[in-house]
């Protein structure tokens, strides 16, 4: 449609199509400017650019570069059948029905894909400032070497004016020397300038146009639509830190610790402040009587001997100095 045509149908808000037998609803922002002459490519063109906006997964999500080719070939035929209204109703059904089902990914490779456009850009721009200054640092070069040229010349012939006609040669060697050490000096210090600045542009280069990655991007793998995405793996939180290692201060499996045993030895002590005054608990004693009581309760010999392999857990466990003591008793009591 002309433009006169489009200002004065949609002006005044939404219209149906004026195209016989088209009962769509039109909007004056839908409509732009035609770039190709053909009305079918820019169609095409449409239709791609949209479906490519759903459709953004990057190879890095899957999980082998077959799937990743598998996820082309199908892209490519869903935007075949829109193009040419080969089922386009259940085409349409499934963009929908994928766009509302991994809206996050979707937004976050967008993000991703406008990060590597301003990338791209800014790599862009900073090439063609390099440039620029190349350019301008090889002009000043030629015109410091012309000035130089032309001051060594006047100084020859200043100097050959006010000498003798025999220093001529002399006078002539010694203004070429000079040029050439100039010339010599001013190239190494350009030349250690230029590797400088290609130091510096890697550096830069290195931080401020890193490559995006696919860090933080979240969606159901396999989502119907597309198949071979990585499975996506929730992060476990980490546990609050534990100085302990688990360890639980003062607990112990095989009893627990009481303020007060009755006792008629300990009781006394309990009044008696002269064995309170420097300091001594009672509880330490209850602790250490009761540890050393229980303290093999979780020892169980056969078991660790059976596991370790130094003994067989069949025989009984002994010295070899209790059996003979116990064959000797043996013998002697038979004797008697």
């Amino acid at each position: 449609m002309c433009e006169s045509c489009v200002d004065r149908i949609f002006s005044s808000g939404p219209a149906p199509c004026p195209v016989a037998g088209c009962h769509k609803t039109l909007r004056k922002a839908k409509f732009r400017k035609q770039t190709f002459e053909d009305i079918g490519v820019e169609r095409e063109v449409d239709i791609r650019r949209r479906v490519m906006q759903i459709l953004n997964r990057r190879e890095e999500e899957f999980a082998t570069k077959r799937a990743y080719d598998d996820f082309l070939e199908q892209r490519e035929m869903i935007i075949a059948n829109l193009v040419h209204g080969t089922d386009v109703a259940k085409t349409e059904t499934d963009l929908q029905r994928y766009a509302q089902e991994n809206l996050s990914s979707i937004r976050a490779n967008q993000a991703l894909e406008a990060q590597e456009a301003t990338t791209f850009q800014e790599r862009q721009t900073l090439e063609q400032e390099q440039a620029r200054l190349r350019r301008e640092a090889a002009r000043q070069e030629y015109e410091n070497e012309r000035r130089e040229l032309l001051a060594g010349r006047e100084d020859v012939l200043s100097r050959l004016a006010a000498g003798r006609a025999g220093d001529a040669a002399a006078i002539a060697r010694e203004g070429q020397r000079v040029l050439l050490k100039k010339s010599s000096a001013r190239r190494s210090e350009e030349e250690r300038i230029r590797q400088k600045q290609a130091v510096l542009r890697g550096s830069e280069l290195r931080k401020g146009v890193a490559a995006p990655t696919t860090a933080g991007i979240t969606g159901a793998p396999d989502s119907g639509l597309v198949k071979g995405l990585k499975k996506i793996e929730v992060p476990v939180p980490d546990k609050p830190y534990d100085p302990f290692g688990g360890l639980v201060p003062d607990k112990r499996d095989y009893y627990t610790l009481q303020e007060h045993y009755p006792s008629t030895y300990l009781d006394p002590i309990r009044q008696d402040t002269r064995m309170l005054a420097g300091g001594y608990d009672l509880r330490e004693y209850y602790s250490r009587t009761l540890l050393e009581a229980f303290a093999g309760l979780g020892c169980f010999l056969d078991e660790e001997l059976s596991e370790s392999g130094s003994l067989d857990a069949s025989k009984p466990v002994a010295t070899q100095g209790a059996a003979m003591a116990a064959a000797t008793s043996g013998g002697n009591a038979s004797k008697a």
